[in-house]
């Protein structure tokens, strides 16, 4: 009988969602699920200094947003828990000393000025700084004696010094390491916590583990895993290495240096779907044109074979054309009701009919957050130069633009239904019965009752929600502007 595919995703409780761990997780969720197998939550604190209040429940939080639902976790349990490792102190210091009968690893009782003497020692000499096995060569007498004298210590794994460690990863292919490189790592500290390294292969092992997907910074420490794992007698699971997502060729991605984190691009404006959307395609090819993707079509087309060697490079210009084509598929009362709180503060006057702007907002919004900046002038015509109402395409200048604001005042005054439809035909006609392009007429008209160049909709759409008065009190202001007389 075939083994259950069980996979993991091991944060740290640091404080946000890093879009590298977002896409760790959300590989290891889609191997799990394309296997019908169980994605398993691990909080991994050990780290004591790093630990962020409240970063657990951003971690929950993020997971059931972005719709990667666990099987297993510390919020809802399961067979192999406990899930956050701080619980599971005990077993680390059992499965360490276990190793040490074993001969995997041994006690060691430096101080802390003999190890930072021996590493000053090293640098002198110009050799790699590692640990000199100094305590491997105690007698079991010795370290009892110390043990039972309550000398501080720390477990190590005992490195083999000669030949070669081989691991298979699925993506980078069989890697091989000298063993002589390889150093006597602290598996247990003197406080009885686990290093990361020690607690995450006894993790995998006790909860069943069959795929590790993380980063690919992780390749040079695979072989100190396989070599526990032997040690222990273990099975060894499938190894899928994952490339950085850069920032360009030459940084990571990285908050430090401002980078957006998840929950950065949901304030940004960006929608969760198109984000896990963009995310899965960040060193992952379908091997087909498709980009666009449902979780469901993803747990479909995922699989290992499409994952690059080659870094991933964040590209947030590609984001925000898949975010332009979620919002467009949105049904337009979703739409209205996300671009809401954008309006707020923006639009005050009660006149204007949101639902009219909505309309004209959803096919050419990009990203949520840039809404005020697209409406801003439908509650106050802007200050603006005369210099927009020339336009190269349009053939207009400020002249000619003064002449079809003058002649267009009084066909729309004369309007008695305001519809777009009537707004529309009557401009139209107004083009044609003076034998010029449609843009003759239809850009002055925009520039004077928006003030901008680029504006969520034509002149008609504006026209129409702005209503019949203010539209030609913008008109005349324009008029008024250009040298012009007001009309009335």
């Amino acid at each position: 009988m075939e083994k259950e595919v069980r996979t993991r995703f091991a944060p740290s409780p640091t404080g946000y969602m890093h879009i590298g761990n977002l896409r760790t997780a959300l590989y290891a969720y889609l191997i799990a699920k394309v296997n019908n197998g169980k994605f398993i939550l691990r909080i991994e604190d050990t780290d004591q200094e790093r630990y962020v209040e409240g970063a657990v429940d951003l971690i929950y939080r993020t997971m059931k947003e972005t719709g990667l639902i666990h099987d297993e976790g510390p919020d809802i349990g399961g067979d192999y828990g406990p899930y956050i490792q701080s619980e599971r102190r005990n077993i680390y210091k059992e499965y360490a000393e276990k190793l040490v009968e074993l001969g995997g690893a041994y006690y060691c009782f430096c101080d802390k000025e003999r190890l930072e003497d021996l590493r000053k020692r090293q640098e002198e000499a110009k050799v790699p700084t590692k640990y000199d096995g100094h305590c491997m060569k105690l007698t079991k007498e010795e370290i009892e004696e110390k043990l039972k004298a309550g000398v501080p210590y720390v477990i190590r794994q005992k490195m083999p010094h000669r030949g070669k460690t081989t691991f298979h990863d699925e993506i980078f292919g069989d890697i091989s390491v000298e063993n002589a490189i390889l150093d006597d790592n602290v598996l247990l500290k003197a406080d009885g916590l686990p290093t990361y390294n020690f607690a995450n292969v006894i993790d995998d092992h006790l909860m069943e583990i069959t795929h590790i997907i993380r980063g690919s910074e992780y390749l040079s420490s695979t072989p100190k895993y396989n070599l526990l794992y032997k040690s222990f007698g273990w099975e060894i699971p499938k190894y899928i290495h994952v490339s950085p997502v850069m920032k360009d060729e030459h940084n990571k991605l990285s908050k430090r240096n401002g980078d957006a984190s998840y929950e950065d691009l949901i304030k940004k404006g960006y929608l969760k779907d198109a984000v896990m959307n963009y995310i899965a395609l960040l060193g992952w090819s379908p091997g087909t044109e498709q980009e666009k993707f449902t979780m469901d079509e993803l747990i479909k087309a995922f699989g290992t074979k499409g994952i690059s060697k080659s870094p991933a490079i964040f590209d947030e210009k590609k984001l925000m054309w898949l975010n332009a084509e979620y919002i467009r598929e949105l049904d337009p009362e979703k739409f209205h009701e996300m671009a809401l709180p954008y309006y707020e503060g923006v639009i005050t006057n009660p006149n204007i009919d949101l639902k009219e702007v909505s309309k004209l907002l959803q096919v050419r919004c990009e990203r949520l957050d840039r809404i005020p900046e697209q409406i801003d002038f439908f509650d106050n015509l802007p200050e603006y130069d005369n210099e927009l109402y020339t336009h190269k395409k349009m053939k207009t200048d400020a002249e000619n633009s003064l002449e079809a604001l003058n002649m267009s005042y009084p066909v729309l005054k004369g309007i008695e239904e305001w519809t777009e439809e009537n707004i529309h035909d009557s401009l139209i006609k107004l083009a044609e019965d003076n034998e010029l392009k449609n843009g003759r007429i239809m850009w002055p008209v925009r520039v004077a009752i928006s003030g901008k160049a680029f504006t969520p909709g034509g002149c008609v759409e504006l026209a129409y929600i702005l209503g019949k008065e203010e539209t030609l009190k913008r008109m005349n202001k324009g008029i008024k502007q250009l040298g012009g007389q007001e009309l009335d």
